[in-house]
């Protein structure tokens, strides 16, 4: 493939790891990169085409079939990859000429794994037929993908028909529209400031002066330690980042510990709290982490959780293996989060892959699940305490309704605090007392949080 551009070849990788093995592409995206040695400008670059082409896998796989003639199922795998590169690059993404895009295609093709060369050679001769078909017609291909009903919409917009169908009907067709739009753009980029090691202004100082582009959040949410880059991350951030001293966090992710509100001295429980992100945050507001117990039930990500505490400093946190639904957590915490596995619904930006790993099966279980924890939590929170409970996802049955269900369980024991007094502008459409972060409207992942306050005692 010495025809072939490295960031190309690494995307390619990607498309190809991602929807034939079943890899996840966060983590298939930074094997890749390494395995062809990219520049920071090729990574992006990468970064981009890979992402772009699993995002919009549903309007490729509707424009190669009406082109076609033929499903996708009856296409191999490393032209169906390389189609799905080369129309996303012809489609959506802008910037490579046309005759570069087909040739790239066609090029990656004839190198793919599996098959002689005959078939390779055919495969390549398909993939020219139908990008140079895609490109002639291309205005004519983009203005008959209308989103004027959900069906319409999941291929116009690239998402799964049963989760069009269901932000169609929680959040009605102009906000469903604009969510599923805003999945398909790049996530912001944002940080939070340790303040274990340094102060965000001087943070920002530091940073600026080492000649990185970081900035302070200009719109909400925007937690004190949060600060967004622009652009791509460059040598200086990502040093920080490998010495703990920034730690990559969206926006909305931090408001969730904002709203917590753990303080020095107090008994708090981080429930399901791997890989540490939201841990750490926690523990430099209570100045390291002394009384703070982190509970989490994937072996892996508890060592994830462990090595992210060393990292930043956060020496006192307790990190036990445990299942937050199962197992005895204890009680009498000041704080308890409850951030439990959720159907990911607010981050699939971030998350190329995940809008098509989903289910509203998926969406049940885990709401099930979660409802566990919360109880549990609730029963490990002294009176006069706080329970927050948030989730990346956008997703009613995960968040109000799961909510409305744990406060009428406990005949008044628990309260909800309105949280729109606080943060009017993000209050969820279904309860202004709970917060609702979105993609399309905040610019950063969409985080659900509602916080409870366990009736008697003193707060």
């Amino acid at each position: 493939m010495s025809r072939v551009a490295p960031a190309r070849r690494a995307a390619f990788e990607v498309v190809r790891r991602t929807f034939e093995q079943g890899a996840w592409t966060d983590r298939a995206l930074p094997a890749a990169v390494r395995r062809h040695r990219l520049d920071a400008r090729d990574r992006a670059l990468a970064k981009r085409l890979a992402y772009g082409s699993i995002q919009r896998r549903g309007t490729s796989d509707f424009v190669i079939a009406g082109l076609a003639g033929r499903s996708v199922n009856a296409v191999d795998a490393a032209p169906l990859a390389a189609l799905r590169l080369g129309l996303y690059e012809l489609l959506f993404a802008g910037g490579t000429p046309d005759h570069a895009a087909v040739d790239q295609a066609v090029e990656l093709t004839k190198a793919g794994r599996g098959g002689g060369r005959a078939a390779r050679e055919g495969g390549a001769r398909f993939v020219n037929a139908v990008l140079r078909r895609a490109a002639r017609e291309r205005e004519a291909l983009l203005a008959g993908l209308s989103d004027a009903t959900p069906e319409q919409a999941a291929v116009a917009l690239s998402h799964p028909r049963w989760l069009a169908e269901m932000w169609w009907e929680e959040l009605g067709p102009g906000s469903a529209r604009a969510l599923m739009a805003a999945d398909n753009e790049p996530a912001e980029t944002a940080l939070r400031v340790n303040t274990l090691r340094d102060e965000r202004d001087e943070a920002l100082r530091d940073l600026l002066a080492e000649g990185a582009a970081v900035e302070r959040p200009a719109v909400p949410p925007a937690p004190p330690e949060s600060v967004v880059v622009p652009g791509p991350i460059g040598d200086a951030v990502a040093s920080w980042i490998e010495d703990g001293r920034v730690v990559p966090q969206s926006r909305a992710s931090a408001l969730v510990v904002d709203v917590l509100d753990p303080q020095p001295g107090e008994r708090v429980l981080d429930l399901c709290a791997g890989p540490g992100i939201k841990t750490t945050q926690i523990a430099a507001r209570m100045g390291g982490g002394e009384g703070l117990v982190a509970v989490e039930k994937n072996p892996g990500r508890a060592g994830e959780l462990r090595d992210l505490c060393r990292l930043t400093g956060a020496a006192g946190v307790d990190v036990r293996h445990a299942d937050a639904a199962r197992d005895d957590l204890g009680d009498g915490y000041d704080r308890v989060l409850v951030d439990p596995p959720c159907s990911d619904l607010g981050t699939l930006a971030s998350r190329p892959d995940a809008r098509w790993r989903k289910s509203t099966q998926g969406v049940d279980r885990l709401s099930a699940l979660a409802a566990e924890i919360a109880s549990r939590g609730s029963a490990a929170l002294r009176r006069g305490g706080t329970l927050v409970y948030s989730t990346c996802t956008v997703s009613r049955r995960e968040n109000e309704d799961l909510i409305e269900a744990l406060l009428g369980s406990g005949s008044g024991e628990l309260a909800a605090d309105d949280l729109s007094s606080e943060h009017p502008q993000l209050a969820s459409v279904h309860d202004s007392r709970f917060i609702q972060t979105r993609p399309d409207r905040d610019r950063t992942d969409g985080f659900f949080v509602a916080r409870l306050r366990k009736q008697g005692g003193t707060t």
